[in-house]
């Protein structure tokens, strides 16, 4: 694969169609469509299908757009690091996880931007597993995403979120106020969002679960696409408890009856020890268990469907 390839599809998750993508790069439809095919000959992957709200992504595909993102963005971010340095402001990069970034992550770091003229805050979405290597390289300065099972060593963990996931359908489905079998579950199309193409947390975990196969899962660029492909075509999905907690008061959604459907987890803020810690970095960490900042992260259900891109996309603050 050529960093040319890379990056027409990487703009194509981007944007969430090919058309958006040739616009953005300045070339022709046919081009952008002919990288994304040679990618999909060499990797033996689909890599997206096309749903009602835009395109679905495989597993694999939303895997390649990460690893893409982060060769093709090494020199954006180096550039811009060096002239922010140059200007006397300064930048605190966290890392998230997308379940976080997605839903709680703009009202805490808006809330905590605000508290500082010259801090320019960066969110970047990464796998959970890969928080501990990024902030041991000072990739970044602050690691956000599922409890780890086990502290680890050499780092400082405050964990200060509650959350439950659980599985969703339309109020027309076949199975809405019913327990469906395990094997009718796993024969189901699953509408999910991008946390359920990382290697673990409580969206993958409970997916394995249930045994639900990557053939039938069909990922989108956002858990508010997702959740919108599912009211819009009565299917079923995985969603955040309190980000869905309006539609289901109002029956635009309705709860999967099943037990073994719902699974609660809590988020986790990592840093480097006490004696490595960026002076913003530690402030974020007490902020974070504030009631302030736990309003915050709660006040909305996430962003309109296809606004948040968390595969390739990175949020400034400032």
């Amino acid at each position: 694969m050529t960093p040319t390839q890379l990056r027409a599809f990487a703009t194509v998750v981007q944007c969430g169609s090919v058309k958006a993508a040739a616009e953005v790069l300045q070339v022709s439809e046919a081009a952008v469509s002919m990288h994304v095919a040679q990618l999909r000959k060499e990797l033996g992957d689909p890599l997206f299908t096309r749903a009602t709200t835009g395109l679905a992504f495989t597993p694999g595909g939303l895997r390649l757009a990460s690893r893409a993102v982060e060769i093709l963005g090494l020199q954006d971010r180096t550039v811009r690091e060096v002239g922010q340095a140059g200007h006397g402001q300064r930048l605190l990069r966290v890392a998230a996880t997308s379940l976080f970034a997605e839903h709680a992550a703009p009202g805490l770091l808006g809330l905590f931007a605000n508290r500082a003229k010259d801090l320019e805050l960066e969110l970047s979405v990464h796998d959970s597993a890969a928080l501990p290597a990024l902030l041991a390289s000072r990739a970044v300065d602050v690691g956000i995403g599922p409890q780890p099972a086990v502290l680890l060593p050499d780092f400082v963990t405050t964990t200060f979120l509650k959350y439950e996931i659980i599985a969703v359908t339309g109020p027309g489905h076949v199975l809405s106020g019913q327990s469906p079998q395990p094997a009718q579950l796993r024969a189901l199309t699953w509408l999910l969002g991008p946390s359920a193409a990382g290697p673990d947390g409580v969206v993958p975990d409970l997916l394995r679960r249930i045994g639900v196969p990557e053939a039938q899962q069909r990922i989108f660029q956002s858990d508010a696409q997702a959740t919108e492909e599912i009211r819009r075509t009565d299917g079923v999905g995985l969603a955040l408890g309190f980000a869905v907690a309006g539609d289901l008061a109002n029956g635009r959604l309705v709860a999967l009856g099943t037990p073994g459907l719902r699974s609660a987890g809590r988020w986790s803020a990592l840093v480097l020890p006490t004696h490595s810690q960026l002076p913003a970095a530690a402030e974020l960490l007490r902020f974070i268990t504030t009631p302030r900042a736990t309003q915050a992260m709660l006040r909305g259900a996430g962003s309109a469907p296809g606004r948040f891109r968390p595969s390739v996309h990175v949020t400034l603050w400032s």
